[in-house]
């Protein structure tokens, strides 16, 4: 391993011991479970056994969803409830979406998310989080979106295991939609045609990490087909994938109603719960495949001891509820701040930002004044109060008692105008600020039998995006604020790539805040004046136009998959996107040198000096692709390997050190083998996709490691 230099801090891009700090599935004596299920499996009968593999209720009771569970045998049922942003029951701490986590490209940060969520979760006597969802954004047009961290396997993976580590200190986790699960509105009958090396090396790495390293405790199963087999009864998936090739102990349970579409064939491949209810899983059902000869005992047996082993592992029976006080409180509210203030994207600033509190300020948009924290689908969150852009920037610039003299009888610093204001009077305002960006009415999980536009908790109608660009009456409105103010910053709110292209020249200043939690009002202000540098990454590309991309096809029920899409597409395709993976402007400037690569046993230590050249506090992510020169098999361009984050003063400089190992240089041979192939493989490390100045090639000549 390098030595770090003595002048400097030495940070770990992925410190192993920190993330998975007291993550109860990696501590389990799996041996003593395995005598304690075969113990309890003995003591029941067949019935006690079926009612281990299925749900109570098709309601939850007081937000839960119930499976199983045995009083007399002291056996506890499992007490599920979502959990991407947090816990889906009463009013709990509502974090900023998963998308915008990922733009924090912070790894112990998404594990204090995890931790927090969990103990939540746990305080509602909760014991399965069912999150994180870890399907790649594929398409930026996809409804969940927002549900998941980002378009790359690695990134995936990286923030993926960090929230289960975090969660399975508290409770059991259950990463989902296990697979390929990437387009809502045909997602039921949909099929994901895939060959065996994409689906290996670019939709299953993300998965493997959190089962094999995070240790998850279970997992959820996707609604659609791959291959034409639906995932809920693939047996490839569930068993040959799941437990013989990554020896995962805990179970599966279906995605809610329409998760398990049979009896024998899904108890056969693997399904060992069906959520919410059995409705394939009842008596009947099961009766009359044991008769047929479709299905035996030992089968149930099986399953039933797959349901029991983690309540065994995590000894559930025993676990002590937290006080509800944990709940919102004041330690999870600011974790809620510093996340949404780290997601936020800046994308574009000429000289505007940040705004000062002496200056006059006209915050323009419907959206400026509404709460807008995501869909309203399985994920969402309700939080006992939420602040809006208008309110935190009010809070943040009323304070220091600026008056502005003008026509508005209101003479607060910071005026608000509806979408439908007369704007003439905004040119005698410093800056406009205009909040813009996409609802659950344009995005978010399909629920066919919700599909009203909802005020309050109801589940509302979300779906699919046609195409990429803001509502048209959104569009006029930029245009014309843009016609009128001396400056505009336009933040963006939504759950993906946004196409800003035929309205970006025009404005000054642009920052992708997502849907950005309870706390979002304050954290928008804290950077817009400054008190805070913007720091996050784009998780996703940002295309110019749909036309850069893959067919998308809201409607498709078959749709072919492969190694390429995001930057990967894009690099193959030679296009520039509007905005690149990694891409994200800050307050300061950082330069990176001293790139130093060292070979140990079966890995690479890579170590780049990170300094702070400007004169605010600051984050920079350096990020490490892989090129593969001379490869025999096609391969990306490059693809994400490594990154790190850290926070620097003024004139700081950190080494960081980024771990590749060769398993991560393989590629997949269809005859199931990890390849790590003679060629020689480029190491280029920048702070975005497309600008990688630093580079180290070392050549594989099949048994050694040589530096170019």
């Amino acid at each position: 391993m390098l030595d770090a230099m003595k002048a400097n801090r030495s940070e770990k891009a992925f410190d192993r011991e920190k993330i998975h700090a007291g993550n109860i599935g990696r501590s389990v004596d799996h041996a003593a479970v395995k005598v304690e299920v075969e113990r309890l499996l003995v003591n029941m009968n067949l019935q006690q056994k079926i009612h281990e593999i299925r749900g109570w209720q098709a309601a939850p009771i007081d937000g839960l969803y119930y499976a199983g569970g045995d009083e007399a045998l002291n056996i506890p049922a499992y007490r599920m409830v979502d959990g991407p942003r947090g816990a889906r029951t009463g009013m709990a701490t509502a974090f900023p979406v998963a998308i915008a986590r990922g733009a924090t490209f912070d790894v112990e940060l998404e594990r204090r998310v995890g931790l927090a969520a969990g103990l939540e979760v746990a305080a509602k006597n909760g014991n399965v989080i069912l999150a994180p969802t870890i399907n790649l954004l594929r398409h930026p047009g996809w409804g969940r979106a927002q549900e998941t961290y980002s378009e790359d396997t690695f990134h995936m993976g990286a923030m993926g295991v960090s929230f289960v580590s975090g969660a399975q200190n508290h409770v059991l986790t259950s990463p989902k939609h296990f697979a390929l699960n990437n387009i809502e509105m045909t997602r039921f009958e949909m099929s994901a045609n895939i060959d065996e090396r994409s689906l290996h090396e670019v939709y299953l790495p993300h998965f493997k990490r959190c089962v094999v390293e995070g240790a998850a405790a279970s997992v959820m199963s996707a609604y659609n087909k791959i291959n034409g087999v639906y995932c809920g009864e693939h047996p490839v998936l569930l068993n040959d994938i799941l437990r013989d090739d990554w020896g995962f102990k805990g179970f599966v349970e279906s995605d809610w109603f329409l998760g398990t579409r049979s009896t024998a064939d899904a108890i056969n491949a693997g399904m060992d719960i069906e959520m919410p209810v059995g409705y394939r899983f009842d008596d009947d059902k099961i009766t009359q495949a044991l008769a047929a000869g479709e299905l035996t005992e030992k089968t149930i047996t099986r399953n039933a001891g797959r349901a029991l082993y983690q309540k065994v592992a995590f000894d559930l029976a025993n676990r002590q509820k937290p006080d509800p006080s944990v709940v919102e409180c004041s330690e999870h509210i600011e974790l809620a701040r510093e996340v949404a203030e780290k997601s936020f994207v800046l994308l574009k600033n000429e000289a505007v930002l940040p705004l000062s509190v002496s200056q006059t300020i006209a915050v323009i948009g419907d959206l400026a004044d509404v709460p807008n924290l995501g869909d309203r689908g399985s994920s969402m969150v309700t939080s006992s109060q939420v602040t809006t852009p208008l309110e935190g920037l009010r809070a943040f610039g009323n304070e220091f008692g600026n008056e502005f003299e003008n026509e508005f009888e209101n003479k607060e610093a910071i005026h608000y105008f509806a979408s439908d204001a007369d704007l003439d009077g905004i040119g005698e305002f410093d800056v406009a600020v205009v909040v813009v960006g996409l609802t659950y009415k344009e995005e978010g999980e399909f629920i066919p039998s919700q599909q009203q536009e909802s005020d309050g908790s109801d589940l509302a109608r979300g779906g699919d995006r046609a195409h990429l660009r803001l509502p048209e009456s959104q569009e006029k409105l930029i245009h014309k604020v843009a016609s009128k103010a001396k400056k505009i910053v336009v933040l963006l709110e939504g759950g993906s790539a946004i196409e800003v292209s035929s309205w970006v020249n025009k404005i000054d200043a642009l920052m992708m805040v997502w849907y950005p939690g309870r706390e979002g009002g304050h954290a928008i202000a804290r950077v817009l004046f400054g008190t805070v540098s913007p720091s996050g990454k784009l998780p996703v590309s940002f295309p110019r136009s749909l036309s850069q991309l893959m067919d998308w096809d809201i409607t498709a029920l078959d749709i072919t998959h492969d190694l390429f899409h995001g930057y990967r597409y894009l690099d193959k395709k030679a296009e520039q996107p509007e905005f690149s993976f990694g891409f994200g402007l800050s307050y300061t400037e950082f330069t990176l040198q001293g790139l130093q690569v060292e070979r140990a046993e079966d890995r690479f230590f890579l170590s780049v000096s990170v300094k702070n050249t400007g004169d605010k506090v600051g984050a920079a992510v350096p990020q490490l692709y892989v090129s593969y020169r001379n490869s025999s098999v096609e391969r990306p361009v490059k693809e994400l390997k490594g990154f790190g984050r850290v926070e620097l003063g003024p004139g700081e400089t950190v080494d960081l050190e980024i771990e590749l190992s060769d398993e991560e240089l393989c590629y997949y041979d269809p005859d199931r083998r990890w390849v790590l192939e003679a060629c020689t493989y480029d190491f280029r490390v920048g702070q975005v996709s497309d600008n990688l100045p630093f580079e180290s090639a070392w050549r594989f000549d099949g048994e050694d490691w040589l530096p170019e």
